[in-house]
This record gives C-alpha cells, structure tokens and sequence, in this order.
C-alpha cells in the first residue's frame, strides 16, 4: 500500500465532510429546516438511478451518479450560490474553478484527475450524460418546494417565468419528464405556491 497515496485520499475524504456545513436555500420536503448541500447531491444521485428509465438514448447513469455525488463539492469553499440571485451568479464562476483546483488537488493526481473531468463535463452541459444530471439538479428543488408549498418561492418572491428559466435545460436533458415539470410549475401557480410574472402597467 502506497500509504503517501492513502494519507491524500484519507485527507480528501475527511475535507469533503465539511459539505454536510453548507446550508442551501432549500428547504427539507417537512419544511423543518434546509438541506445541506451534501444531502442535496446524494439525493439527486439516487434520483438519477431511480429515474434512468426516462434518460435519453447514450446516458451513462453510472456517470451521472458520480458527477451528481461530487459536482457542488466546490460550495465547501465557494459557498452555495442562490440560483435566483442574479449579481452572487456574477462571480460564481470563477470561485468554483479556484474551489475545484484546491479540493480534487488534495487527491492522487490520477483521482485528481477523474474528479475534475467530471466536475468539469457537469459545468460545460454538453454530453448526454451531464444534460441528464443537470435536469435531475433543476427537478429535484422543484419537488421540494411543490411540497412545502412554495417554500423558496415564496420567501424570495420568486415568479414562474424565473422559474421556468431556470428548469428550461430539462426539455432537452430529460424530455420523458419535460411535460411533468410543466404539468408541476402550472399546479404550484394555481395552488398560489408560486406567483405568476409580474405585469408592467403601461402609462
């Protein structure tokens, strides 16, 4: 055993425990509290093999798991960034990149090197697999928040053309669930858990 290999991965292990401490806005589906972002990566993993019969054809959900369990590992140093907040998004960018060269650095270079190409392809959305895993992130805070009745929404005022922005990847990522998102956010606006786009009154 290559125990200076050991002492990185043991080193990278004990690090990442500290996603458990990043607190996103969401809230649990009982409204008690919000996840954290490690509970928020495992169940969108689980999602993801849960959910594999409605990826696309060329999904690889072994991968996809991987990418969902290590892609917001980066948060343990850039913080999560609320998704509606357009000026944080601004610089988020740049503090995951430093973020992802730090923690996948504390790994064996060939670990290193996996973690940040997966890190890597989720960021870029290009390949079939990384479209799919991107639509389970946009689905899963939307269930969470259709079950505490506007949750997030309503706490920041968040409006349905935001949100359909922001779930707008899922059509193409995972078209089978594309009418049930739809069918969700049209429920949540008429249940009033999520407002409609605010009209402009012209003068």
């Amino acid at each position: 055993m290559a125990i200076n290999r050991l002492t990185q991965q043991l080193q990278f292990i004990i690090e990442i425990d500290r996603l458990k401490q990043v607190l996103r806005q969401t809230s649990l589906t009982d409204g008690s509290r919000r996840e954290n972002s490690a509970e928020h990566s495992w169940h969108i993993a689980v999602m993801a093999f849960t959910l594999a019969e409605y990826a696309p054809e060329g999904v690889d959900i072994f991968h996809a798991i991987k990418m969902l369990l290590i892609h917001d590992l980066v948060e343990i140093d850039a913080g999560d960034t609320f998704c509606y907040d357009m000026q944080g998004n601004h610089s988020k960018a740049e503090k995951e990149a430093q973020a992802a060269l730090r923690l996948f650095g504390l790994l064996p270079p060939d670990q290193a090197s996996e973690l940040r190409s997966l890190w890597d392809e989720f960021e870029a959305g290009e390949t079939a697999t990384a479209k799919f895993a991107a639509a389970l992130d946009r689905i899963q805070p939307l269930l969470h928040n259709q079950q505490t009745e506007g949750g997030t929404w309503r706490i920041h005022g968040i409006r349905r053309d935001q949100v359909m922005k922001r779930v707008g990847l899922v059509e193409t990522g995972a078209p089978e669930l594309w009418s049930f998102v739809l069918q969700l956010i049209e429920d949540c606006v008429a249940a009033g858990y999520l407002k409609e786009a605010d009209i402009k009154i012209q003068g």
